[in-house]
């Protein structure tokens, strides 16, 4: 019987299953189990194949991902729920390696790993060293705005914009206007806030890529802060990082527009400080794919970690 690793996709055939499954086809390190379509909601069948499983990796809703969670049995079965189920529950490992310094331990030793949504991997990325080094308030009164391509939706929202009806599709769709999205305590936690941050989420006419925008004033900050300072911070924070990038000073300046699909199907991630000093304007970007980095990409990042750490 083989020696390598064992990892059961529970939720291969969703928009982020798919990818993960691409992701891992042709590997050699590792094995794949998936359950053919008529064993997919075979309570019993999915319970053995993921007690069998070295690493199960979640992609399914939030209920069904609560539900495989209380199916195992086996305590050298480890997990990876790509859902929202587990993202501020106790005893989980929050999946950003570059949270801190020690987060790329914490996962590689973890049993229960939840990956971070696609929209607050790129608010925590830019609140959480900022809020840590003092330079943002942890009770700012933020507000977070993103655009995604329509990926994020899952598979009914692909369908809008890729099947018999993609005609009819909106270019343009803002939403979550009630500002109850599931998505505020992810970020308050894992960014170091005491206030609930405001969440307004957007997605467009193209398939996959995040801008996410963080306007910050410079007169409801410490003394002294300014574009130079906010990126310096962040750009200590992730040097070495190999997946997350931090615009120069000069790169930034140079900036004129922000393309959302500039780091489609890889796991990578750049961020930005710009703004307008003399008037005190300041404003944080991130741009990533929300479907590597702020979904498979992520997921495929932590399993590796995992790997290397078993």
């Amino acid at each position: 019987m083989s020696n390598l690793p064992l990892v059961f996709i529970d939720g291969d055939q969703g928009t982020t299953g798919l990818q993960i499954h691409e992701r891992l086809r042709g590997r050699t390190d590792l094995r794949l189990l998936t359950l053919p379509a008529a064993e997919r909601k075979d309570a019993l069948r999915r319970a053995e194949a993921i007690n069998s499983a070295d690493i199960a990796l979640l992609c399914l809703p939030d209920a069904a991902a609560r539900e495989a969670v209380s199916l195992i049995e086996n305590p050298r079965v480890r997990v990876i729920d790509a859902s929202s189920a587990h993202r501020t529950a106790d005893g989980w490992t929050y999946g950003f390696p570059e949270l801190s310094a020690e987060q790329s331990g914490r996962i590689a030793s973890a049993n229960r790993v939840t990956n971070p949504g696609c929209y607050p991997t790129g608010a925590i990325a830019l609140l959480r060293p900022l809020v840590a080094a003092g330079l943002v308030p942890a009770d700012y009164p933020l507000a977070i705005q993103a655009v995604s391509g329509y990926s994020g939706g899952g598979r009914a929202q692909v369908e809008q914009y890729e099947g018999p009806e993609a005609g009819q599709a909106a270019p343009f769709v803002t939403y979550g206007l009630s500002l109850k999205h599931k998505h505020p305590p992810e970020i308050q936690l894992h960014a170091g806030l005491s206030q609930r941050p405001i969440f307004v989420p957007s997605y467009g006419a193209f398939r996959q890529g995040i801008v996410l925008s963080i306007a910050l004033q410079a007169r409801l900050l410490p003394a002294g802060t300014n574009k130079e300072t906010l990126r310096a911070a962040l750009a200590q924070h992730y040097a070495g990082a190999r997946h997350v990038t931090v615009l120069t000073a000069a790169q930034a300046a140079a900036t004129e527009r922000l393309d959302p699909t500039i780091h489609n199907n890889s796991n990578d991630m750049t961020l930005g400080v710009f703004g307008n000093d003399d008037e005190g304007h300041l404003l944080l970007c991130a741009v990533f794919d929300n479907l590597g980095k702020g979904a498979s990409g992520a997921a495929v990042q932590n399993l590796d970690l995992m790997l290397r750490g078993a």
